[in-house]
């Protein structure tokens, strides 16, 4: 029996995450990147129909480090690529309001406008009811009033995650989530000001896809294996068994779903504090061009089985209608991707978002794990688990791998900091 192949990193996934480590690392260093899949991008791959560019989902780029931006730009030579800024907005009661909602309850009907203002100020008021804020439903109550919570804030969210609210960490969101206090609220009413950490976005003409070969671009040939899956982790003997192969390894770097990871090293964890939605994505592609200057609509009405939609033509000023739709589900549901294609189509004329236009390409992806729950359980378990991984040179990074909510760029920004420590003397 020969000898076990050895590789200084070992990389798992070949997604945004993955690669961007392989790229920080160097081309001088040992590494090799494992990918189950057959292509690269994980769930930032783009494809194409009938001349329609679609993303596995809507993957628009938020940069707030802009040498990372400078160092993909330098390699998408004769890429277009797109600085937009964002038009979002929220469908209610048969208007557009802008986003985010808290800031723009002045624009609602009267009745509705009167109700959030009056709750949002006792809600914050020193004499107002105690409140607690030991969960994210709760955290929306306390800091909102039932109003803004009931109208937009809880149904939106509870679409989006597919789950019970209070069952999340009261910073289940983090930075993403768009705080105001009353006096910005109030403000807003005469100045607006819906600036959010995704005020711009930029996009390539050629999806997000491009995104990501930029990354590759700096990984050479023969240290990606492309269709080759980890099975299993040997912590103690620091090897890893994959479909094709065992590997021995220093140091092993995985933008894995965390759970995955944590079954497969042996270790023993909690598995009840892991819990996710799943997403269906529907890619619709129009014979002409529909609703101009908007890029996305939230909608918070339980009725419509859609949570947002994107318009990916609003972008690059195409002539005809482009849009990804997005339904969440709990992770353990059925997914009927014809039949919620049919419904979806029927609430969108519904919407007036389509009239008498047709779909002349579609195309579908169910994301599972999508998003991820962060609760309690589930910040205390990676933590741990991620510490003791840690000291057996296994590192957890990526929005799966960390079983988080951030950006694309966060993977990157990420993906830089370990390779520096793990560089570091």
């Amino acid at each position: 029996m020969g000898l076990v192949p050895h590789v200084s990193h070992l990389i798992v996934g070949a997604g945004i995450t993955g690669l961007a480590a392989a790229a920080f690392l160097g081309r001088d260093r040992d590494y090799l990147i494992v990918e189950g899949d057959r292509e690269i991008g994980g769930y930032c791959k783009t494809v194409t129909r009938e001349g329609f560019t679609w993303d596995y989902s809507g993957h628009f780029f938020h940069f707030k480090h802009p040498e990372i931006e400078a160092w993909l730009r330098q390699r998408m030579p004769g890429q277009e690529i797109r600085t937009v800024h964002k038009r979002s907005f929220i469908s209610y009661a048969g208007r557009m309001i802008d986003f985010p909602f808290q800031k723009n309850i002045h624009q609602l009907p009267r009745p509705d406008f009167i109700e959030c203002l009056h709750d949002l100020y006792f809600a914050r008021s020193a004499g107002g009811p105690p409140a607690t804020e030991d969960n994210f439903k709760e955290m929306l109550y306390a800091r909102y009033g039932r109003g803004i919570a009931e109208k937009f804030l809880i149904p939106y969210n509870e679409k989006l995650y597919a789950c019970d609210l209070s069952t999340l960490d009261r910073d289940a969101m983090g930075r993403f989530f768009p705080h105001a206090d009353l006096s910005a609220i109030i403000r807003n009413m005469r100045a607006p000001d819906n600036a959010s950490y995704n005020a711009t976005f930029t996009y390539p003409r050629g999806g997000a896809i491009q995104y990501v070969n930029a990354l590759a671009s700096e990984v050479p040939p023969e240290r990606l294996a492309l269709g080759e899956a980890l099975l299993e982790i040997d912590l103690a003997g620091k090897s890893a068994r994959t479909t094709r192969r065992r590997l021995h390894f220093d140091h092993l770097i995985s933008s894995a779903p965390f759970p995955t990871l944590a079954r497969m090293t042996g270790l023993d964890h909690d598995r009840d504090a892991f819990t996710w939605n799943k997403v269906l994505v529907l890619n619709l592609g129009f014979d002409r061009k529909g609703a101009r200057d908007v890029h996305w609509v939230y909608y918070p009405d339980r009725a419509r089985s859609f949570y947002r939609i994107g318009y990916y033509d609003n972008i690059f000023q195409s002539d005809r209608m482009s849009l990804y739709v997005e339904l969440g589900y709990p992770s353990d549901a059925a997914v009927d991707v014809d039949a919620a294609r049919a419904r979806v189509l029927a609430e969108l004329r519904d919407e007036g978002v389509i009239i008498d236009h047709q779909l002349v390409a579609h195309h579908a992806v169910v994301m599972n794990p999508a998003y991820v729950h962060i609760t309690r359980g589930s910040l205390d378990e990676v933590a741990r688990l991620r510490r003791v991984l840690a000291g057996h040179g296994v590192h957890s990074i990526g929005r799966y791998g960390a079983w988080t909510y951030c950006s694309i760029e966060d993977n990157i920004v990420e993906a830089r900091e370990l390779v520096g420590a793990l560089a570091a003397p």
